[in-house]
């Protein structure tokens, strides 16, 4: 893939793929070793269900890391998304055997087998502008509360794991017959179609290459985004350029947090935030404080993170 000039260094490749791979635990070594080799750093997850993760590298890494899942014929066509940043967002290479690559613990999802149907970035603006069709953001509620499209629904889901319950306890398939779902990076949105489906829902669409795709390819005049996009990496949130955000991320619950967050009296760096001071066990307290003062040292003898983020 061609890497505009002015582009920073690092580049991020979010990537997934719905299929089969009966030996995915076999192919957890050779992946590591490829992604170590090339100094591709960041979290890929396999399952019998396929591939899913965020990486980040040099153009020549990630290249490098596509053209090796891309040479198994059963990955030929991993879905990847890219933004660029100035130095690597994640601090480790990782690759873990999983259930499954989203979880959703429902038996009989298959979205390699049977999925909605995809809308192009460039048309979504037409499809959720009609009134027939119900619109649902798969995010989880953190996600959510930062950015989303406008009109779309807010399951205030705190796991991917509720998305069927919510669905099942607030939906009918005889009334509901248009559903359009997005998610981040297209995944959740697109496990969500098959499950939606195998539920008796007639019409169902999902946004291909999720939110980040919309952002890059739709005209920031002509978009119906609202807010910032929460990432699975260290840049934490990123605008409508895809550039990095305004947000913080909370060590202790995970979650954005913004200036006035940072502003608060229950705000300790690497420790706590507004949104889990309440609920924060003082062994919790303790240990964070800990880490937090080998991230600390870290930085000032110049070393890598010590313990990851």
């Amino acid at each position: 893939m061609t890497q505009p000039h002015d582009a920073p260094a690092i580049v991020v490749a979010a990537l997934y793929q719905f299929v089969t791979l009966d030996d995915y635990e076999a192919l957890r070594e050779p992946l590591f070793e490829t992604m170590r080799a090339h100094d591709v750093k960041g979290t890929l997850l396999l399952a019998q269900e396929g591939i899913n993760g965020t990486v980040s590298g040099t153009r020549e890494g990630i290249d490098a890391l596509l053209a090796w899942l891309r040479a198994d014929p059963r990955l030929a066509a991993v879905a990847h998304k890219e933004s660029y940043c100035d130095a690597h967002p994640f601090y480790r290479t990782k690759v873990k055997l999983k259930r499954e690559i989203v979880t959703m613990g429902v038996e009989g999802v298959a979205p390699d087998q049977q999925a909605g149907t995809y809308v192009e970035p460039e048309d979504w603006n037409d499809v959720i502008a009609d009134p027939e069709v119900l619109v649902i953001d798969t995010r989880n509620d953190y996600e959510v509360e930062i950015g989303s499209f406008e009109g779309a629904i807010d399951p205030q889901t705190k796991t991917f794991r509720e998305f069927p319950d919510y669905v099942k306890a607030h939906y009918d398939p005889a009334k509901h017959k248009k559903v359009a779902m997005f998610c981040t990076g297209g995944i959740r949105c697109e496990k969500a179609s098959s499950f939606m489906l195998n539920e008796g829902f007639e019409e169902v669409y999902h946004l291909k290459g999720g939110i980040l795709s919309y952002l890059e390819k739709v005209p920031e005049e002509q978009s119906r985004w609202q807010g910032e996009c929460f990432v699975f990496d260290n840049r934490v949130t990123v605008r409508h350029d895809l550039a990095e955000g305004d947000f913080e991320q909370c060590h202790a619950c995970r979650r954005p947090i913004s200036e006035d967050d940072m502003a608060s009296a229950k705000y300790e760096p690497g420790v706590s935030c507004p949104h889990c001071w309440d609920n924060l066990p003082e062994k919790t307290r303790t240990s964070a404080r800990e880490r937090q003062r080998q991230i600390e040292l870290a930085k000032q003898r110049g070393e890598p993170h010590p313990l990851g983020r």
